[in-house]
């Protein structure tokens, strides 16, 4: 066996434990100087941040850890409310928040806020005049066949008795035969302009 063949210097050896503590991080814990092999986390709005101790005071910190330290009950009801949800923000459907008491503390504060200076993603839904009632559409004043008698007169809805006997007698005037030297082409307008008028005198407008 050559020792001193280039084959060796591509061999990769696995440091041994001795080697990897003399490389890693020390314990944090003041006074220690045993490697820091092991993380714990820092807490509540540190998120993705750890400490590095021995196996020792690990150990030590996980026994006495608590990660809701310093929140009140309600605090962490809500807490423990908002993860059954990933802790995202929901808003309630039909619900104006200006009219709940909007802006008043509450008594869990949370974690977590969103930006929203335009309004859009305030509870009741999108926009700042989502919460109004919106107006009902005018329903017609008379009904489908008075309707439709005016207009088979030539008149609108505004219409009062007087414009409709007035406009009746000319109406009658011009499409009877007396007044058409008996021509009787025009009977059937006279005797729909007659039927309109019967609804409109039934439908008390004249």
């Amino acid at each position: 066996m050559d020792l001193n063949s280039p084959l060796f210097d591509r061999i990769r050896i696995k440091p041994t434990c001795d080697d990897a503590a003399a490389e890693g991080p020390v314990c944090e814990r003041p006074g220690c100087t045993q490697p820091g092999l092991h993380r714990a986390p820092k807490g509540r709005r540190q998120e993705g941040q750890y400490w590095r101790f021995c196996m020792e005071h690990v150990r030590e910190y996980n026994a006495s850890y608590n990660y809701f330290a310093g929140m009140n009950d309600a605090a962490v009801q809500a807490f423990q409310k908002d993860a059954v949800i990933g802790h995202r923000p929901t808003w309630s459907m039909g619900v104006n928040r200006a009219g709940r008491g909007a802006g008043k503390p509450s008594a869990a504060t949370r974690d977590w806020d969103y930006v929203d200076p335009l309004g859009i993603l305030r509870a009741g839904g999108i926009g700042p005049d989502r919460g109004r009632a919106k107006a009902e559409p005018q329903r017609p004043r008379f009904s489908a066949p008075v309707r439709k008698a005016l207009d088979v007169m030539g008149l609108d809805e505004g219409a009062d008795a007087a414009a409709i006997k007035a406009q009746y007698k000319v109406l009658v005037k011009r499409f009877h035969p007396d007044a058409n030297g008996g021509d009787r082409s025009f009977e059937d307008r006279l005797r729909d302009i007659i039927r309109a008028h019967d609804t409109l005198r039934a439908a008390g407008l004249c």
